[in-house]
């Protein structure tokens, strides 16, 4: 299997996972997604079957960037990256079929202060959850950044999220190294935020509406800050909801 088929598997299992397990949500041409099931059906028990293969494998890819300088790991992040961009460009960024409440997610600063996502209300915001060992999540930070650079404002925020179980180090030293400086470093060490949204895999950024409920989710990198993503996020900064 090449890496832009393995990339974009991945990204399609995964989206089918989570939409399986949550309420019912539309992808941006209006189709409905799956809905509430009661139990872990056969489909999505091979599924996650399938995860775990793909999960493996960009583990494997994950050591040779660790090992290698990068090099030899650079195509399938970047195949990975680029199906996550098709996916924003052929309009598939999940929707939620209506807003949905979520958790009050928790997580701390770089000085060790406590923060709820519901600070930000009356601000659309991008969440974004990420690790240090993901490398897929590193390759599309600087363009999470950029989008920061662009769109924020009191309208509109990014906050990306760690869940590197050491803390702040390694989250911090990656964003020096890139040059990261227009997001604010936050982790959530407990890793409950993962729980809280029903994320099986990373990255995944979620998008929260003013009043802090769930109006869409992308899994998987994306360049961010490419004119497809912005003209989305301006579409509910700006309150539109139409299928794109």
């Amino acid at each position: 299997m090449n890496a832009p088929v393995a990339a974009k598997l991945y990204i399609r299992l995964t989206a089918a996972a989570q939409t399986g397990s949550l309420l019912p949500m539309k992808a941006i041409d209006g189709t409905e997604r799956g809905k509430q099931s009661r139990g872990p059906s056969p489909v999505r028990l091979g599924i996650y079957a399938a995860l775990g293969v793909l999960s493996a494998a960009s583990g494997f890819y994950t050591a040779l960037w660790m090992r290698g300088g990068g090099e030899r790991s650079l195509p399938p992040l970047v195949a990975e990256r680029e199906a996550g961009s098709a996916a924003l460009a052929a309009g598939q960024l999940i929707r939620r079929a209506e807003p949905q409440t979520m958790p009050d997610l928790v997580f701390s600063s770089a000085d060790g202060k406590p923060h709820h996502l519901s600070e930000w209300r009356g601000k659309v915001v991008l969440l974004n959850l990420w690790a240090t060992w993901c490398a897929p999540c590193k390759a599309e930070m600087p363009s999470l950044d950029r989008l920061q650079a662009k769109l924020g404002s009191d309208a509109f925020t990014l906050l990306a999220i760690s869940v590197d179980r050491s803390g702040m180090d390694k989250p911090a030293a990656f964003f020096a190294s890139n040059g990261i400086s227009h997001l604010t470093l936050y982790n959530d060490s407990t890793s409950k935020s993962l729980t809280d949204l029903r994320v099986s895999g990373l990255p995944v950024s979620v998008i929260f509406d003013k009043e802090g409920r769930e109006v869409a989710r992308l899994i998987g990198p994306a360049d961010w800050d490419g004119p497809r993503a912005t003209a989305q996020i301006e579409e509910f900064i700006n309150g539109r909801r139409s299928p794109g």
